[in-house]
């Protein structure tokens, strides 16, 4: 090697020294997620739900708070043999706001079940599997036009009732993946659904084997109901799986203040200063 090129050699690696690292992929990063979550927890087995209508109950009833709130509301519909299209369509508003009262914002909760149940007798004859027969896009702009029905409601219904291939965001989902810098900060809805619907569609369409030799101690899962051992296209399992292990990582790890990077099994992941 001449003298000339060793110089620019080490100017070359100088500089290369001084540079940021480049940043990852946000597709690969999104990947990466998937597989060392699927390994370290397995199933979180969600929705857990018997029905379709259950599923799109709990989605509405959901809105603006935790299920632990909305599990109470569901077991009062069960018990009052209201947790059907029919039992919605024909128990009175008053009624019903009292039966979901703990879900809380109960008034506008139970308009907005009857505005669904109204929208199915019209659109669809009162017939879900009719309903979820039509092409995702025009049922997900469907579903968005009802008032109070936005984009993480609506993609629940299609991904968890309908099983329509569409990942779910959530404010989880929106935190972990700007701590991660696989999506910027202020990212809109829709891009983050791309986002992750384009990473996982290039996994292996077969969920990674739960390791229990990994060491990580699982968040507690939901039992197995109906619906979430329900037979489904493997793209729709990854997306469900998914969304039920960012929901973990949120609530038990990724918390809006003071996050446990260092316990969590993403922690490694993150960029180091």
């Amino acid at each position: 090697m001449n003298l000339r090129k060793s110089v620019v050699k080490k100017q070359n690696k100088a500089v290369a020294t001084l540079k940021p690292s480049t940043p990852k992929n946000p597709e690969a990063i999104v990947r990466a997620m998937y597989r060392t979550l699927s390994r370290a927890w397995g199933k979180q087995h969600w929705w857990p739900a018997e029905t379709p209508f259950e599923v799109i109950v709990g989605a509405i009833l959901t809105q603006n708070t935790s299920w632990t709130n909305v599990e109470p509301a569901i077991a009062s519909l069960r018990a009052a043999g209201k947790l059907s299209v029919e039992g919605i369509r024909g128990v009175p508003e008053t009624k019903l706001e009292e039966l979901i009262r703990s879900s809380g914002h109960f008034r506008q909760k139970a308009q907005r079940l009857k505005n669904f149940v109204a929208f199915l007798d019209a659109r669809c004859g009162g017939s879900l599997e009719r309903m979820f027969a039509l092409p995702t896009e025009q049922l997900r702009a469907d579903l968005l036009a009802l008032n109070g029905i936005g984009p993480e409601t609506a993609d629940s219904i299609l991904l968890y009732a309908g099983n329509h291939a569409v990942f779910v965001v959530d404010a989880y989902t929106l935190r972990i993946l700007e701590r991660h810098e696989a999506a910027a900060a202020g990212a809109k809805y829709d891009e983050i659904r791309s986002l992750v619907e384009r990473a996982l569609q290039r996994v292996k369409l077969r969920p990674p084997l739960f390791d229990s030799s990994t060491g990580e101690r699982s968040p507690k899962a939901h039992s197995p109901s109906a619906m979430s051992a329900a037979q489904r296209s493997p793209l729709t399992q990854i997306y469900n799986e998914m969304h039920g292990l960012l929901v973990q990582v949120g609530k038990h790890y990724c918390h809006k203040s003071k996050p446990k990077c260092e316990v969590c099994p993403l922690g490694s992941m993150l960029r180091k200063e």
